[in-house]
């Protein structure tokens, strides 16, 4: 949930800082007073873009940060790992903004610097947005298909689907693209084998490969290091090398020993250091037997050498480009020679990934039909409640004539809001506020299933009022029993139902107009003056009474 929130200098708002609780928040003011300022401040924080017009007038810079809690962090802490981020400590995740007017913008979760696109992906997982626009998609069948399988779960059957419906698609575009292959001429196919011939002819493994570039290295320098070999042997073991000084040293040693017996210890490292150096010494002179290359050996070597290097400049300088290169000239080849057998082969495959597809459809298409029926009485339900008595509501489930990306069906929302009338689809029958009503019953509806923690309603009781605003108002704290919610409204009604309240105000009494936002819910005077302005007159009795009924004790 939604902590607490910081804005400095954003549009007509100079600086506020909000704490908030879990429940219903409802957001009011005149119109004009700059609500959309705390929309854009989480707005911004969830990752929208925007430009340096909405830093207030004279200001360095806009700024927005919040605290968001999580009771079970384990979630939002897998993604911020994905992202190479901090997780949360205690629960709680930080984000700022900055929007310097001239410099660079600032981005920081949980004190490290992102960018724009980690809390577009932090933003998904944090709010939810509903405005005054998004009844509008509501007439998409996309859209509508889309709120069909998250009512009915299906997102597993989906992407078992989209699997299989991938794997089907990969193969006709196989097909196609060999199908477009034409015969090669004799000496086209000799040249491809003489280029596979050459890769094959290597050890293409990662072992291998090291082996032959360290073999290669030491056959370059070979002169070199077999001088050095025989230096270090000889300046180990030959007639005047330090095995020859120490031989002499420990016949003193083992002189000392007869002389003082508690020294023999110290003899004893001597002798074991001679032994070393003795072995030493002939292990640098084997060194140097083993770089001494036979002309023949030194040919081979080389011309291995040589065709690794042009591969590597030929297809892409590292082994693994090498190997896909020679598994397309082995495809290549295979597919010239037996070009009809393979277009066979494939045809078989295609048939076999299309029944898995067309089964996995069938299972996606059952799980609609039933959430559709559910879907329509539950949704039907809430409609009514939003005052369309006698309105009719039902999803149906459209067959597709072939398999697509979403399954072999597709859905589309009928409605009639008069009694008598059969319903049709929404973009034929639906005017604006009754395409609000139902996309209002419907997030009602999906709201549990939202694993989002807040959900924010810019103006959701657009074109209702009266009884129905109240109804909207009940809908809202259903909603926010299992969410936090934030609802911008103008609707006495639904205000008066929130838990918590807050009030946007725009002052322009002096030269400059200023914007403030003012959490009202402890102050019952400050709460029904509010809602009794919302009714017509702060003043009026009549209207301050009907604000006193309104919220109740």
């Amino acid at each position: 949930m939604l902590q607490s929130l910081r804005i400095r200098n954003l549009a007509l708002l100079e600086e506020v800082a909000l704490d908030f609780e879990a429940g219903f928040t409802a957001v009011t003011g005149e119109t004009g007073a700059g609500k959309s300022i705390l929309l854009g401040a989480l707005s911004l924080l969830a990752g929208e873009r925007a430009d340096k017009t909405i830093i207030r007038q004279g200001a360095p810079a806009a700024e927005a940060e919040a605290a968001l809690f999580f009771t079970d962090s384990r979630k939002i802490d897998a993604v911020l790992v994905g992202l190479e981020l901090p997780s949360c400590e205690d629960g709680v995740l930080i984000l700022k903004r900055s929007l310097p007017r001239d410099k660079a913008p600032k981005i920081t979760v949980n004190g490290s610097l992102a960018t724009l696109s980690v809390l577009q992906q932090l933003g998904e997982h944090w709010v939810d947005f509903h405005g005054p626009s998004e009844p509008r998609r509501l007439l998409k069948e996309s859209f509508q298909l889309e709120m069909l399988d998250l009512f009915g779960r299906a997102g597993d059957a989906l992407a078992a689907y989209q699997t299989a419906y991938r794997a089907w698609r990969d193969l006709v575009a196989e097909r196609e693209r060999i199908a477009q292959v034409t015969r090669m001429a004799p000496d086209q196919i000799a040249f491809l084998q003489n280029q596979l011939t050459r890769i094959e002819a290597l050890d293409l493994t990662t072992e291998a490969i090291e082996a032959l570039e360290r073999d290669f290295a030491r056959m370059s320098r070979a002169q070199e290091l077999i001088e050095l070999s025989q230096a270090l042997a000889t300046g180990l073991t030959g007639e005047e090398g330090v095995q020859t000084r120490v031989a002499a040293l420990l016949r003193e040693a083992r002189q000392l020993e007869e002389i003082d017996a508690a020294s023999k210890p110290l003899a004893e490292r001597l002798a074991s250091a001679a032994v070393e150096l003795n072995d030493l010494g002939a292990e640098f002179s084997a060194l140097g037997q083993q770089l001494q290359f036979d002309p023949e050996q030194a040919e081979q070597l080389t011309e291995r050498m040589d065709t690794w290097l042009e591969l590597k400049r030929k297809h892409g300088g590292e082994l693994p480009a090498v190997l896909a290169a020679r598994d397309e000239l082995r495809r290549r080849l295979e597919v010239q020679g037996d070009l009809e057998g393979t277009l066979a082969k494939l045809e078989k495959q295609i048939a076999d990934a299309h029944r898995a597809a067309k089964k996995e459809a069938t299972a996606l298409r059952g799980l609609r039909e039933k959430a559709a029926r559910d879907l329509a009485r539950v949704a039907a339900k809430g409609i009514a409640q939003l005052g369309f008595k006698k309105a009719d509501f039902s999803v149906r489930v459209v067959p597709l004539p072939e398999l697509g990306p979403t399954g072999d069906c597709g859905a589309e929302f009928l409605f009639s809001p008069n009694v008598g009338e059969a319903p049709l689809p929404l973009n034929r029958v639906a005017s604006s506020g009754e395409l609000a009503r139902v996309m209002l019953a419907l997030k009602t509806v999906l709201a549990d299933l939202d694993e989002v923690p807040l959900l924010v309603f810019d103006e959701v009781d657009a074109n209702v009022g009266g009884e129905i605003g109240r109804v909207v108002g009940e809908k809202m704290a259903g909603i926010a029993r299992n969410h936090q919610v934030l609802c911008v409204t103008h609707l006495p009604q639904v205000a008066a139902q929130a838990t918590c309240h807050l009030v946007v105000t725009k002052d322009q009494s002096k030269d400059r107009a200023v914007v403030t936002i003012e959490p009202i819910q402890a102050s019952r005077k400050a709460r029904v003056s509010e809602i009794a302005r919302m009714l017509g007159d702060s003043k009026a009795k009549s209207a301050l009474a009907h604000a006193e009924e309104m919220l109740g004790k």
